[in-house]
């Protein structure tokens, strides 16, 4: 990559050199001798030629002096003002000689592309680098695309699949409703029918005799809130509810029997459950009974 940009930055050098130590010597020639010409010409590209050399050779080092590149450019432009007015007082070949003319000017644009260049030059390990750094980039972006595709995808079923189970739960709906309609239907039709209490009274009088019931079909409408029940109360130990179960058992004489004693328990506002109130109720009956007892019960 270094030859592509020095090597036409020397060759056009090479050339406008050459070119304006021709004109200096022709040009010259005929008013002073040739040798006095010939040294202006090299005086002209040596001191172009030095002054490049110099900026080069501070370029290398990373440095940059305003002063040598102005007398660069200063050089140049002598060389392309020689041109143009060996070119203005050449008679007829002005146009050929005008068409060289902004070589030296050309020559030193292509020495500042290249120290441009040489500034901005990597090492071909930093290119490697760079190269995997982009490459990973784009690898990563790659992979974040088809991520955020797959994402959508799965979004898009998930949400295609919800919409088809409402789709079907609100057609059950609506088809249970038809039915729940059409059944309130048929009941409020039977409920209102003039001979529907007739029938079920005849039906039921044989049953209940002399009394005549009120048969009302449910009604389909709002349902009232059931007003929660009272917490109860703490479990009754197996000795109180023991102690319970004998003080209600023995409230009358004969003692009472288990259906009784579970009912009026209940009725006092007792809480237990029916398998720990008549295992107690067992209980109070085998104390009572005593040795004899257990001994026929076992």
């Amino acid at each position: 990559m270094r030859a592509k940009t020095v090597l036409p930055a020397v060759a056009m050098t090479a050339v406008s050199m050459v070119l304006a130590l021709a004109v200096v010597v022709m040009w010259l020639g005929a008013a002073v001798p040739w040798p006095v010409a010939l040294v202006v010409g090299l005086g002209i590209d040596g001191g172009w030629l030095a002054t490049l050399a110099y900026e080069r050779r501070l370029a290398a080092q990373g440095d940059h002096r305003r002063a040598v590149t102005a007398v660069g450019w200063c050089f140049g432009l002598i060389a392309t003002g020689v041109l143009v007015a060996h070119a203005l007082t050449a008679g007829g070949a002005v146009a050929a000689w005008l068409a060289v003319a902004w070589l030296p000017v050309a020559a030193k644009a292509l020495w500042l592309v290249h120290g441009l260049w040489e500034q901005t030059a990597l090492t071909p390990a930093a290119l490697d680098a760079i190269r995997g750094i982009r490459q990973e980039a784009r690898d990563e972006a790659a992979v974040a695309r088809a991520r955020l595709r797959a994402e959508a995808a799965t979004e898009e079923t998930r949400l295609v699949a919800v919409t088809q189970a409402g789709a079907r739960v609100a057609r059950t709906q609506a088809r249970t409703a038809k039915t729940l309609a059409r059944a309130w239907a048929t009941l409020e039709t039977a409920r209102s029918g003039e001979d529907t209490g007739r029938a079920l009274t005849c039906v039921t009088s044989r049953v209940t005799p002399g009394v005549t019931p009120r048969w009302e079909l449910p009604v389909w409408g709002p349902s009232e809130a059931v007003a929660a029940l009272e917490t109860a109360g703490p479990a009754l130990t197996d000795a109180a509810l023991d102690g319970l179960v004998d003080e209600i058992r023995h409230s009358q004489s004969p003692a009472l029997s288990y259906r009784e004693t579970a009912a009026r328990f209940r009725a006092a506002g007792h809480s237990a459950s029916e398998v720990r109130l008549r295992a107690a109720w067992k209980r109070v009956a085998a104390a009572d009974r005593g040795p004899l007892g257990r001994e026929e019960q076992s």
